[in-house]
This record gives C-alpha cells, structure tokens and sequence, in this order.
C-alpha cells in the first residue's frame, strides 16, 4: 500500500502529508479549475512556511463562521416580526430561549423556575446541566452590563446571542484543531468540517457546538493514548447533550475483541465521575425535579419534524399515513424507536467481531450516533453538526460528503417553509416537498453508513488506514493491531504485537 505518489511533504513538523488533490477523485477533478493537483514536489524547498495546515483549515473555519454569523444576524436583534426569522432562516434558539428560559429575568438555571405560570409543562430549564451552565456563563456579562448602564437593557437579547455567536466560535476551533490534530498524515480531512456548508446554517442555531467540541476532544484524548482524559471529555460531553454516551457502547466491544478492557474500563469510570461532578451539584442545590427536567422532556416529547417516523405518518399528507399509529402515540414511539436503535446497535456489534481487521473507532462512533438519529423521534436542524466530525474522521472523501451537505441545505429551506406554514404565513412550498426533502436528508445519512460498513467489510478501501497504522485512532489499541493487504483471493492478515 505506497503513499509516496499521494504525498507533499510537511517541512515544518516533517511528517508526510496527504494531499487530497491526489487521493480524492473528487477533488482531483475540482483541482482542474485551480491549476490540476499538488505537484509531488511540492513543499520540498526546505524553508518554513507560515501557511501550514493547521493554519490554512483554521482559516478555513474562521471564513466559515464568519458567514454563519452573517447567516444570523438579521435576526441578531431579537426583534422577530412578520416570521421573518423564518423568512430569512435565521432562527436560532439562542435567542428564543433567552427569554423562555428566564434569562432576560436574570433567573437562574434549574436553581429558579424560568416561569411564574404554574401551567408551564416546563418549569425549569429543559436541557443538560452542562448547556444550563453554558447559558448561564453567557447570560453572566449581558446581566453585569445592563446592571452598570441600564440604557442598554433594550439590547440584552442581542447581546446574550452575540456573546454565545463568539463561545460557540471557540469550541467550534477547538473541534476542527482535535481533528487535524488526530490526522497529523491527513490534516486536510479537517477541512471537510471546517467547510462544511451546513455549519454556515446551524453552528449558531444552538448551544451543540459545545457537545461536538467535547466529543471530538475526547477522541482526540484517546487516540492520544490517554483514556482517562478521553472519559473525563466524554463524560462533559454527555452532561451536555446525551449522545456521547452512546460512543461507549461500540469502544467496549472493540476493546474487547483487541482484549484490552482495562482502558475502557478507565474511560468509562472517568466518564462516569465527569459527568457526576457536574451533575451532583445541581441535583443538590436544585433538587431532582429540576434537574430532570430534559429527561421528562425528551420522555414526553411528540414526534419532531423530519423524522422517520414523522414521514411515515403524513406520507398520505393528512397525518394518516402508515405509521401514523405509532408516531401519534407518545408511548409506543419511545417504546418502537428505542427498539429500533438497539437492533442498530446490535447489528454493529455483530459488524465488530465479524469484519475481517478490527473496525477504527471513529468508524463506529459514526455508525451508532447516525443510527441514533436515523431511529429517533427527533432530529433537530442542528443535530447534522453530531455527525461531520465524526463522518471526517470516518471516511473524509468529499463526493459522497457534499451529496449529504446539499441534502441538509435542501431540509434546511424546506423545513423553513414549513415552519413559516405552521405560524399561519403563506408559502408557496407544498408539504409533501418538505417530506421528499426529509427522505433525501434520512437516505442520504443510511447512503454514508453504507460506505463506512463497506469499507469496514473491505478495509483496503479505507483511506485512513495505513499499513503502519492501522487505526489513527485506536490509541491503546494500536499496541496490537492485524495488518493486511489486498490479495487476488481475498485478505491477508497478519497479527502482530
């Protein structure tokens, strides 16, 4: 398996680098318009150079964000008239829930009611205590500010937004640079999430960045040989959003095909102890009920838009359709959605023991949280900015990424539409193209587990492995790997320590 052909040459760090332009047949033909790809001798001077990698994807993000910003800021005051936060597709929940969640009452999180109304389903904040702490940490300025020049109270929501724009900015850097950092022979791959043109829609709809940050920071910490950090970045993760969590599951069986438990062991009982320390505090100075609140809430919550389920049941447009019996029924959808998602995880388990070299983790963690997603009764907007670290590091080729990216925009301005529909606004957009825009994001998502389970059957295929290195991201895993090699008959394996 030579590289040599594929490679520039880093001369800063002296590590070879991949150059997309002579690997990925997508990219390859795209370079035509640039002048054709990296010559083989490019970089080969000797001399520094100030535009390294890390720099140039950086940079990438940083444009990036810029234009999720702009994205936003019609909307940026807070003044939402005439729908037109639909109208222009700048919601975000930032803002909304600045003064849902009592924010604007300088009410605080889980410790305080974000409501005097006692018919309020929702009485305190209704996400993770890692986010609640986020809003808080946002909020903290805004309230010192209109506290010290109280001319400015009129502009505390615009403030709350921006400050939260800039955070979540932060970790969004902190995601790509984990990501070069975990591909010191592939730093390019980052691109594809520094890029990606749904993060121009949705890294500001939400406080996800946050999770995907600590997510990818935990593979990073565990590709790095330290599971004990990874569990303690995992386990922040899932005190911020739940999904991380799901990521154990799969690094269990694969530890326990390489017969390597005691790491797992380490990461999970860091994970458990991250998460407790952030959670135990709450639970004591609020109490249970309010800090169960998003556990309530993901429990009673109604079927979202854009689902699997969602689809199956308006297919005939009256909400009458097939599945309309199990997706009108709060009770059975939890109960068959959550079947669902375990014969997913199951079907990965039996993929783990039967693929020829053990799958790379990043491949897994792909595999479960799309599952997760793809089997769900909710799949926020934001939600897409879960899986593209996770499929960048899975399978960073850039033809089937864009084809899920155009997919993702194309739900994005349908479900816009519908949005501004069910606020009583007229929009030329009939229903059924925002379920046919629904199918194109759920197929498009099973399309990339298709490519990642192929090329978990057929490693060969994979263009992150190496023969020197198996899995970039098996840390401890990599003590003991099987390299193979792709042979007239079939795979060769040989097992080494």
């Amino acid at each position: 398996m030579s590289e040599a052909s594929d490679t520039g040459s880093d001369t800063d760090s002296g590590t070879t680098v991949v150059a997309p332009s002579r690997t990925d047949r997508f990219v390859a033909g795209m370079s035509g318009l640039l002048g054709g790809p990296l010559g083989q001798h490019a970089g080969e001077s000797g001399r520094p150079r100030f535009w390294t990698p890390m720099r140039v994807v950086l940079a990438i993000t940083l444009a990036v964000l810029a234009l999720a910003w702009l994205q936003k800021e019609p909307c940026a005051d807070g003044r939402w008239t005439n729908n037109n936060q639909y109208v222009r597709g700048c919601y975000t929940d930032v803002l909304a829930l600045y003064g849902s969640e009592g924010l604007d009452k300088h009410r605080i999180p889980y410790v305080q009611k974000r409501t005097d109304d006692p018919n309020d389903t929702l009485q305190y904040v209704e996400y993770p205590v890692l986010t609640g702490a986020m809003m808080l940490l946002a909020a903290l300025p805004v309230w010192l500010v209109t506290a010290l020049i109280p001319s400015t109270q009129g502009s505390q929501f615009t403030m709350f937004y921006q400050v939260n724009a800039l955070l979540l900015a932060i970790f969004a850097v902190l995601a790509v640079w984990a990501v070069v950092r975990m591909r010191s022979r592939r730093p390019f791959d980052a691109a594809m999430l520094a890029a990606a043109p749904a993060m121009v829609v949705t890294a500001f709809v939400n406080w996800d960045m946050l999770v995907v940050a600590l997510c990818t920071l935990g593979l990073y910490a565990w590709a790095r040989r330290n599971p004990a950090w990874a569990g303690v970045l995992l386990g922040l993760a899932a005190a911020a959003k739940f999904y991380p969590l799901f990521i154990l599951g799969p690094l269990f069986l694969l530890c326990l095909r390489h017969r390597k438990i005691r790491p797992f062991l380490t990461t999970a009982g860091c994970a458990v102890l991250a998460w407790l320390a952030v959670n135990l505090p709450v639970i004591f100075a609020a109490g249970v009920p309010a800090w169960s609140q998003f556990y309530r809430f993901s429990e009673q919550r109604a079927v979202d838009w854009g689902t699997f389920w969602y689809v199956g049941a308006n297919l005939t447009g009256d909400n009458t359709g097939p599945l309309a019996g199990i997706a009108n029924n709060v009770g059975t959808l939890n109960t068959i959605s959550g079947l669902v998602f375990v014969l997913w995880c199951g079907a990965i388990a039996v993929l783990i023991f039967a693929a020829p070299t053990p799958p790379r983790l990043s491949q897994l963690a792909f595999l479960v949280v799309a599952g997760f997603l793809l089997t769900g009764k909710v799949w926020s907007q934001q939600y897409v900015l879960w899986l593209i670290p996770l499929l960048v590091l899975a399978r960073p080729k850039w033809g089937a990424f864009l084809v899920w990216q155009a997919s993702e925009l194309c739900y994005f301005v349908a479900f816009y539409q519908t949005l501004i529909r069910a606020s009583g606004g007229k929009t030329e957009l009939p229903e059924s193209l925002f379920l046919l825009a629904s199918m194109a994001r759920w197929a498009s998502v099973v399309m990339l587990c298709g490519f990642v389970v192929l090329e978990v059957l057929e490693p060969w295929r994979d263009v992150v492995r190496s023969e020197r290195d198996p899995d970039p991201d098996g840390g401890v895993l990599n003590d003991v790997v099987e390299s193979y090699e792709e042979q007239d008959d079939g795979l060769a394996i040989t097992r080494t320590a």
